[in-house]
């Protein structure tokens, strides 16, 4: 049947999956480069005491970019806290984005106008929220696809079959990308699963699926371009499992050499997604030195410009505590509220 993944990850080139253009591929390869450079700044960041926690998402940028550039400015993401890279390549500021993960604010970014939702730390609660804008834009009549971010771990979250099921029977256009890193912080794939893949956890639910090798740039923007389609033509939700691998440890407060050996981030290294990207573009004519060096110099302006601004000290009101906790505040929290005042005019 159709809505069955492929036996193995697709690669391209691939006579069922269609090569991006040239220019797609170039921009992609650009935003990687400038992804993974904004990746080890924000790192160095939290290593000064600047960020409270990062959690890097090196070896993944095909999949962050990917996910960015399927979509279009109509649509909705919705992410994960290890999805900055795909934040950045939507356009939003970078500064916004490690607002929350250097602890200033819920969310730094204004929601409605990126049509990106906040950064999720509890795992597949936000494929639920992403499910249910889907079918509320599509009762709306609204050319709308949702498209949702989450890694191995989530799979194994009631959430995440749940946001699958109500997605098929009411047939959201929502997109469902599971970046497959091998690991849930420090459990194996092994030991959450024995499915042939994660994408055949679509089946059971009528969902159509398919499975990419996530360190394939131009494989990834090609499955995810047919499941964007398919979700906006009314076809229904589509769930992809991108295979890839996370390089740095979970966050800076993991040990990855804890549970993985050197050899196999070696083995990884090997099919990093920027090089095969560059491979691919030089051999195709569309890429030469020239052009690396100018992208590579835009990368580093760009890291130097956020840690310019990050070195900035964050304005902060105490009051923000008591603000959108509710939409009306309870007695309880406008007394707390005075109480504040009271000791600020105080000092």
């Amino acid at each position: 049947m159709e809505w069955l993944p492929s036996s193995s990850p697709v690669q391209l080139p691939d006579p069922n999956h269609p090569a991006p253009e040239p220019s797609r591929l170039l921009a992609a390869y650009r935003a990687m480069v400038v992804g993974r450079r904004f990746d080890a700044q924000a790192t160095t960041l939290t290593k000064q005491g600047r960020l409270a926690v990062y959690p890097s998402s090196r070896g993944q940028e095909a999949c962050q970019v990917g996910a960015a550039l399927s979509i279009g400015a109509q649509d909705w993401l919705f992410p994960t806290y290890r999805d900055s890279v795909a934040l950045v390549t939507r356009g939003i500021d970078p500064v916004e984005v490690l607002t929350l993960l250097r602890g200033d604010w819920h969310c730094g970014y204004d929601v409605p106008s990126t049509r990106t939702a906040p950064q999720c730390t509890p795992l597949a609660t936000q494929t639920l929220h992403a499910v249910g804008l889907a079918h509320g834009e599509a009762r709306k009549g609204r050319d709308t696809v949702a498209l949702a971010l989450i890694g191995d771990g989530a799979t194994s979250e009631g959430d995440f079959h749940e946001a699958l099921n109500f997605a098929a029977v009411f047939r959201a256009p929502v997109v469902f990308l599971v970046q497959n890193n091998g690991y849930a912080i420090s459990v194996p794939l092994a030991k959450q699963s024995v499915a042939p893949s994660l994408a055949h956890k679509g089946i059971g639910y009528g969902v159509r699926s398919e499975q990419v090798d996530g360190n394939d740039a131009a494989a990834v923007l090609s499955v995810l371009d047919t499941a964007v389609a398919h979700a906006r033509s009314g076809g229904g939700p589509f769930l992809v499992e991108a295979h890839t691998y996370r390089m740095e440890a979970h966050t800076n407060a993991d040990d990855a050499g804890r549970y993985r050996s050197p050899d196999e981030v070696e083995q990884w290294r090997q099919r990093d997604p920027i090089d095969r990207q560059e491979r691919q573009l030089r051999e195709s004519g569309h890429l030469d030195d020239t052009a690396v060096e100018q992208i590579a110099a835009e990368a580093e302006e760009f890291a130097v410009q956020v840690r310019s601004r990050m070195q900035a000290e964050p304005s902060t009101d105490p009051a923000d505590l008591f603000r959108h906790v509710y939409a009306e505040p309870t007695p309880q929290l406008t007394e707390q509220l005075a109480q504040l005042r009271a000791e600020q005019e105080a000092l």
